[in-house]
């Protein structure tokens, strides 16, 4: 997938994508062990066999046509430049919703996007530290978009752009815009 609208300087300008993956999260995390990631590596999938939620929960990808994607960013700040930064990529993600598609989801803190109290979307921000500097920033996000079938755990806490609205977002042009936002606000973060 190329990203032909992206505004950015190095987000996302490295899409390395896979139809089934284990988890973007965990590879984005195997690239950078192998050095094989350029700041700004964005990994996205069709489908996740396990990804990754907070508190070590699954996120479910399992039907194609719903949002996965991880971004990795090369750092060197102090952690307390990035307090709040969960919140910030909520308010990104809903508002890009909300200006293409006239969808107001809600966030729930500290990494939910909602609709009526149901969880649409996710967002999973892992950090390398060393001596409180932040090296790398690995950010995973997930959108239930077209996602009709939840299983019995989830099914009255979760749903999907699709069941609640019955429109499609366009996956390309959302990634594309979240970067385009995304890497203006770390940017902004890091020279404060």
């Amino acid at each position: 997938m190329q990203l032909k609208k992206l505004q950015t300087d190095f987000l996302g300008r490295n899409v390395i994508y896979y139809k089934e993956i284990d988890s973007t999260q965990s590879e984005i995390w195997r690239l950078i062990q192998t050095k094989t990631a350029p700041n700004g590596t964005l990994v996205y999938a069709d489908i996740q066999t396990e990804g990754k939620g907070t508190h070590g929960r699954i996120w479910h990808t399992d039907e194609k046509g719903d949002i996965a994607f991880s971004l990795f960013i090369k750092m060197d700040c102090n952690i307390r430049k990035l307090e709040g930064i969960t919140i910030e990529i909520a308010k990104i993600i809903n508002q890009i919703i909300e200006e293409q598609y006239n969808i107001k989801l809600e966030i729930k803190e500290p990494n939910d996007i909602v609709y009526k109290n149901k969880k649409i979307g996710g967002i999973l921000t892992e950090t390398k530290i060393i001596s409180e500097n932040v090296k790398y920033l690995v950010v995973g996000i997930g959108i239930n978009n077209k996602k009709q079938n939840f299983s019995k755990d989830i099914e009255n806490i979760a749903t999907s752009i699709k069941r609640e609205f019955n429109i499609d977002i366009n996956t390309e042009e959302f990634i594309t815009e979240f970067c385009n936002r995304f890497e203006r606000m770390i940017i902004q973060r890091q020279s404060n």
